[in-house]
C-alpha cells in the first residue's frame, strides 16, 4: 500500500512538472521545426522539390489539355475538302499533343493507313513521355520523405538516451520528453512531406490519364476518317 502510494506521488509529481513546463512555454511550428535537428534539412528540400514539380507539372497538363472542342471537326472538313495544308497551319497552331499526333497523321496522308498508324502512335508515346515527366520523382518523394523522417527519429532518440546515461542521479521527466518530443519531429515532418506529394502524384497521374484517353479517342477519329476517303 506505501509502495502504490509512493508510486502515485511520483507520477503525480512528474505529471505536475510537465504540465509547469508546458504552460510555462508555448511553443510554436517554427520552434517545433527548427528543434527537428538536421534531418529536418533533406525534408525541407524534398518539399520545396514536390511543391515544384507538382506546380510545374499541373501548369503544363492544363496546357496540353487546352485542344479546341471543334479541331477534329475542322479537320475532317479540310482533309475531306482536299485542303492538306491548310489541316496543317491548323494542327501546328493548336500546339497541344493531339494535335501534334493528328498533324503526323495528316503529314503521312497517302501513305499506307498502317504506316499512318504507327506514325501516330510513335508521337503519342513520345507526347504521353512528355506528360509523365518528372512524375517518378514525385513518386519517390512520397516514399522517401516518411523514411527519412523515420530515420531522424531514430537517430534522434539515440542521442536522448546517450544523454539519459551521462545524467547523473535521477533522471529528470523533463528531459526525457524533450528528448523525445524533439526525435518524434521528424516522423511527423516526414509522413506530411510523404502524404502530400502522394496525393499530389496521384492527382497528377489522374489528370495524365484523362489526357492520354483524349489522345486516343482523336487518333481513332482520324483513322476512321482516313479509312471512309
Amino acid at each position: 500500500m506505501i509502495l502504490l502510494q509512493t508510486l502515485s506521488a511520483d507520477t503525480l509529481s512528474a505529471s505536475d512538472s510537465l504540465m509547469a513546463a508546458a504552460g510555462g512555454q508555448n511553443i510554436g511550428l517554427l520552434d517545433l521545426l527548427i528543434k527537428g535537428g538536421y534531418m529536418m534539412v533533406p525534408l525541407y528540400l524534398l518539399f520545396i522539390l514536390a511543391i515544384f514539380i507538382f506546380f510545374e507539372r499541373l501548369m503544363t497538363l492544363k496546357k496540353a489539355s487546352k485542344t479546341s472542342s471543334h479541331l477534329m471537326d475542322q479537320v475532317k472538313i479540310l482533309v475531306s475538302s482536299g485542303q492538306i495544308e491548310k489541316a496543317k497551319i491548323l494542327c501546328a497552331g493548336e500546339k497541344t499533343p493531339v494535335a501534334n499526333m493528328i498533324a503526323k497523321g495528316i503529314e503521312r496522308i497517302g501513305s499506307p493507313l498502317k504506316n499512318i498508324e504507327v506514325s501516330i502512335e510513335n508521337v503519342g508515346k513520345i507526347e504521353i513521355y512528355k506528360l509523365e515527366k518528372n512524375l517518378n520523382l514525385l513518386a519517390t518523394v512520397s516514399g522517401a520523405a516518411p523514411m527519412i523522417g523515420f530515420l531522424g527519429t531514430v537517430a534522434g532518440m539515440i542521442q536522448a538516451f546517450i544523454a539519459i546515461a551521462q545524467e547523473e542521479g535521477m533522471v529528470s521527466p523533463k528531459l526525457l520528453s524533450e528528448g523525445i518530443y524533439e526525435a518524434m519531429i521528424t516522423t511527423a515532418a516526414g509522413l506530411v512531406v510523404g502524404i502530400l506529394a502522394y496525393l499530389g502524384y496521384n492527382y497528377l497521374v489522374t489528370q495524365v490519364s484523362k489526357l492520354v484517353h483524349s489522345m486516343e479517342y482523336s487518333s481513332i477519329e482520324f483513322i476512321e476518317l482516313l479509312q471512309e476517303k
